[in-house]
């Protein structure tokens, strides 16, 4: 008997430090998928780097409790599953959202990002965001357009300048 305790234990520490060391987590209900849709999903989720498993909900509301979240314990009702993302925030809600969208069977509930428990719509305005490297090609081209102005207006200049002395 007291075996079986020591692994709920465990298993209560193992989701614990998952949800502390993940940058992302997003918690789905997978109801109505098929295996072959499921294993895609696991496919994508992996490809990213991003951990997908099925625990018990009463193990992850101890989880949850004992990090202290608040707010997921009407969340964790019915089959779940959660993704865990230790690198990148926006991955695994852009996924989870690409793959909701073409299979409606999969319903994103919640996450915890960074630390702070994201509703759905938050989860969901997450996924709409452009990946790191749009974000990072917008930035560069904002700080590009001065200088590009600037060169082609001295640029301008220039063949001014030439037509005039010719």
């Amino acid at each position: 008997m007291s075996s079986v305790l020591e692994q709920k234990q465990q298993l209560v520490a193992e989701i614990a430090e998952k949800l502390r060391a993940s940058k992302s987590t997003i918690i789905v209900d997978y109801r109505g998928l098929n295996v072959a849709q499921v294993t895609e999903l696991r496919k994508q989720l992996r490809e990213a780097g991003i951990e997908f498993k099925v625990y018990k909900n009463t193990l992850t509301r101890r989880a949850v409790a004992e990090l202290g979240l608040e707010g997921l314990d009407e969340t964790l009702t019915g089959p779940n599953a959660i993704a865990f993302s230790n690198d990148d925030v926006v991955a695994p809600a852009k996924i989870l959202n690409e793959f909701a969208k073409k299979n409606e069977a999969l319903k994103i509930k919640a996450g915890i990002i960074e630390g702070n428990v994201a509703t759905f719509e938050e989860v969901k305005a997450l996924a709409e965001l452009p990946s790191r490297e749009g974000l990072l090609s917008m930035l560069l081209s904002v700080l590009q357009a001065p200088i590009r102005n600037f060169a082609l207006v001295t640029k301008a200049v220039a063949e001014k300048k030439e037509e005039q002395g010719a």
